[in-house]
This record gives C-alpha cells, structure tokens and sequence, in this order.
C-alpha cells in the first residue's frame, strides 16, 4: 500500500514539475553520422507521404456541405455561449470528420505501413506522425491553411518519447553514454554549463530511486518542486554546418535549468526586482524600469543586422536571375511562373550560391535568438514585474483586405503590412521568451486590456489623442517632447491594478513618476545620437 502511495505521489510530483531542453551536438564518427542522417531522410520522406494522404482527406472534408453548415452553425453557438448545443455540434463534427478519415487514430495507422515502406523504427514513425497531426488540428481547430511539405534538406528531428526505448541515456562509469539503434555515442563538453548539467543528469541516474523518493515526499508535505535532474526523453537534430555533418542532442531534462557562471566564477544572470514597462514593436523593443531604460533594435546584437539582411537580398536576386536563365519554359512573358508541373535545371554556380545563402540564414537565425536571450536578461536583471500589451505579431502580418489608394502618388498602396520586418527581428517570439524566463525565475509577466492604449494617452491633461504611426517624436500638452515607444513603454511602467484585479493605467503615478523617467529617456536618446547607430523607426537622427 505504501508502494502505491509512493507511486502517486511520484506521478503528482512530476505532472506539476517543469522541465527544460538542453543541447549539445553529439560526439560520433562520420560514418555513423551518415547513418543518423539517412534515418531523419527516410523519416521525411515518410512524412511527406503522409502529409500528402492527410492532406487529401481534408480537403474532401472541408468541400462537405454537411461540415461546413456544422462550423457555421458552432460558430453561432458559440457567439450565444450555448454550451449544450456546442457540445452537440462538436461531436457530430467529429463524427463527420471520422467519415473521412481525419482523425488521430486513422493518421497513426495509416503511418504504420508507411513506416514499414521507408524500413522506419516504429517510435520514429509514431513521432513523426503526431507532428503532422497537430498541423492538422491547427487547420481543424485554430488558423491553420496548409500542411506542409519538408523539402530536401529540411530533416525532421529523431525523437524516442520513453528513455528506455531506441535513444537511451546510460551511466556509465560516471560518463554519459547513449545509442540509437546500435550507434554508440557521448555528448561533446564544451563549457561549465555543460559539465554542471551533465553531472546533475549523472547524479541523478546513479541515484535515482532515494532521488525521486524525496522529490515526490518534499511535494507531498509542502508543495514544493524539486529539479531531479531526471532525463525524461531524447531526441537528436541532424544539421549541415559549413559543409560539414553534425548531431545534436535534444535532451529534456526534469526541472529547471543550471545557472551560468562567469569565468570569474560570479553568476551571469542576475535577477532584479521591481516594474519594468516593455513596448514591444515591429523591430524594436524599448522598457523603462526605476533602474533603466532603453530603445534598440530587436534581434540584434553587435554590428547592424540590416547588413546581412541586405546580403540574402542580394543572393536571392541572384539566384532568381540564374533559375530564369536557366529555365525560361517555365515562365511567361510577363515574368510570371507557369501553372503546371515543371522540370528545373540548376546551374553548379546556383547550386554554390545556394549553399552560401544557407549557411547566411542560419548565421543569421543563430544571431536573431542569441540577441532576444541576450535583451531578455537583461530586462530581468532589471526587475521581476514584466508589463507589456498583447501578443499581435501574427496579426500584423496578416495582409490588408481593403485596396486603397496614396493621395501623394496617385499609386495603390501595398497589402502587405509587417512581414517581412517581423520575419527579421522576431517580436513574437521576443515576448514569448520573456514570458518563459520571468515565470521560470519567479517573476510575473502581465499583459495590459486593449482599451490600454499606451501610445495614445497624455497623461499631462489625462486625455487620449490618435496619433499617426509616422509620428515618432510628439509634444505632451505642456510642450515636453517625448518619443513613442520610450513614452509608451513609461505608461506600461505606470500600469495598476484595479479592484477587479485589471491592469489600469495610473495618472497619478505617471504625474509623480515622469519627471525622473523622463531624465533617463533623454539620457537614452542622447546616447544613441553619439553612438552612431541607427535605431529603426525611432525618429532619432544620427
């Protein structure tokens, strides 16, 4: 009896404890490597042929006149909150959507004999299978379009869900060793990091009964969670970096991760405490905090990313003009692409140039993640209350239905809104790590109402003004200069919470508050007019 309740309070402790990935690129020889990427190629191509089955059954469902008078009809019901009657149409829906095979059980067995065709380990295949199922969820449930396809060279990642099963992660003789279907290989230790969350894992595999014991007691008695440091499952990456082959290790590991240290031994991350208001742009970020205050560039870290930004412009013009020459049966006269199925040659300069413009996006998507880390913890060293608006990148991207026309040029104006600039400096996923960080490391992340309206509001005569976006430098009522998204950022800063626990804006702690804040926001444009650095769309001259 006591074993069952043991057992238990284990499942609780570990169905409330967080967990963390950590990567490190596999120490194996080449021709094992090869193995590894021959299996996530298979994988893909498995994959393709089920997206290619999913793909046609959902067509055939969403052309139903039955299922789409259902949607219509829970979208209603929806609008009027009858829960009964969306209960109702949900399962007939799904009933409908049983008829035409989408559905989680007809996916996993369809990939069954798939998997036997591309000679696939059945944990792969399974994996593989729940990935693009949650693509069709997405299409069934939310804003999905499309399934999509995996070109060459885009591998899936290797991922076995249980430890004990295909990827295995061993202790042995205080090293950590794992295979994959007979290749035996290490992790490569590069750094403290490193070596302090291998030896946590370690630690854990060699005590892992008297381990999960206490955690599970001290969750028991007080609530409290414990980092065991328990492998939970493994997966491995296959990436081509500079030509070469390498592995990487996707480890998920029980608990959060282990602190990083200077070489000096001091701690690299520390975290601060109190307010701190972030505007959060289409390409730049800008926070105000009783520390500090700051407008840069998102994603961006060392030289102007808008240099390499030019460079794979560049290249793909490059490469567009060398595949017209190369094939010009496949275009019209107007320069459009033909609508049928096509035969493309490439030249071997095309093929090189390629390779290049490869190798510059992943530098560049390396730098783009390295850069938001980097501004994130900076922004919680600066404070443990993170104040910003709603999350509205994917909506941003979303092209314009309404044709208009410039009353300058006389020109239609373009569709298209912010893609390309969010495609580049990732402001989504800016505030999505934030929120991880400052709820990982006991903070509190908060979102304003979208009555909120920061970038509007003057809090020298309480009054709210529509302004242009072109608009970046503006006078308050009394005449003070103030820039946009530094004087947004302050009014986030300002935020209360009222008696219905909503996050209102406070006048009173604007009026008390601006006079030092303001000091430091002219303190910031001023150094970023001697720096010489462009900050986009801030309407600060350099």
């Amino acid at each position: 009896m006591a074993s069952e309740d043991a057992k238990k309070q284990l499942t609780a402790f570990r169905k409330e404890s967080g967990r963390h990935v950590f990567v490190i690129e596999a120490d194996m020889r080449e021709d094992d490597k090869r193995k590894v990427f021959n299996i996530s190629n298979r994988l893909r191509l498995a994959g393709n042929e089920l997206t290619a089955l999913m793909r046609n059954n959902i067509g055939q469902l969403l052309r139903t006149k039955r299922y789409r008078k259902l949607k219509a009809l829970y979208g209603k019901a929806a609008e009027n909150g009858d829960r009964n009657l969306k209960s109702n149409l949900s399962a007939q829906m799904t009933a409908v959507q049983g008829e035409h095979d989408v559905s989680w059980d007809y996916c996993r067995k369809a990939m069954i004999p798939i998997g036997k065709k591309y000679g696939l380990l059945s944990v792969f295949a399974l994996t593989r299978a729940e990935d693009i199922w949650k693509g069709v969820e997405k299409i069934l449930y939310e804003d999905g379009k499309m399934l999509h396809f995996q070109n060459r060279g885009e591998l899936p990642i290797l991922r076995a869900k249980q430890i004990e099963r295909i990827i295995t992660v061993k202790n042995i003789d205080n090293h950590l060793v794992l295979s994959c279907n007979g290749i035996v290989f290490t992790p490569i230790v590069t750094d403290r990091f490193e070596r302090d969350e291998i030896d946590a894992v370690l630690e854990y595999l060699a005590n892992s009964d008297e381990v999960d014991a206490k955690a599970a007691k001290l969750f028991n008695e007080t609530g409290e969670l414990t980092d065991t440091y328990r492998p939970c499952y493994a997966a491995l990456k296959c990436e081509e970096i500079r030509g070469r082959l390498k592995v990487f290790i996707h480890l998920t590991i029980e608990g959060n991760a282990k602190p990083k240290f200077n070489k000096d031994g001091s701690r690299r991350h520390k975290y601060g405490t109190g307010v701190i208001g972030c505007d959060i742009g289409t390409q730049t970020i800008a926070y105000t905090s009783a520390k500090g205050c700051g407008l840069k560039n998102l994603a961006e870290r060392g030289n102007a990313i808008t240099k390499s930004e030019r460079r794979e412009r560049i290249l793909l013009r490059k490469l567009d003009r060398s595949r017209r020459a190369m094939n010009p049966q496949n275009y019209n006269d107007d320069g459009s692409v033909k609508e049928r199925q096509k035969r493309w040659a490439f030249s071997k300069n095309y093929i090189e140039e390629r390779k290049k413009l490869s190798e510059l996006q992943r530098k560049n998507s390396i730098n783009r993640h390295l850069a938001i880390r980097e501004d994130v913890n900076h922004i919680r060293s600066l404070g443990d209350v993170f104040i910003t608006e709603p999350k509205n990148a994917k909506k941003l991207m979303v092209k314009a239905k309404e044709t208009s026309v410039n009353e300058k040029t006389g020109r239609m104006n373009r569709k298209r809104r912010f893609g390309k600039s969010i495609r580049n400096r990732c402001p989504g996923y800016f505030q999505s790590h934030a929120e991880d960080v400052f709820l990982s490391t006991g903070g509190k992340y908060l979102e304003v109402p979208y009555d909120y309206r920061a970038s509007q509001y003057d809090h020298t005569n309480g009054e709210y003004a529509k302004r242009k976006l072109s608009q970046r430098l503006f006078p308050l009522s009394d005449g003070t200069v103030v820039q946009r998204d530094l004087y947004s950022s302050f009014l986030l800063y300002c935020a209360s919470t009222d008696e219905d626990g909503q996050l209102i804006l406070d006048g009173m702690d604007c009026i008390n508050s601006f006079t030092s804040i303001n000091r430091m926001h002219e303190g910031e444009i001023e150094r970023i007019r001697l720096s010489g650095k462009k900050v986009l769309n801030s309407g600060i001259r350099v």
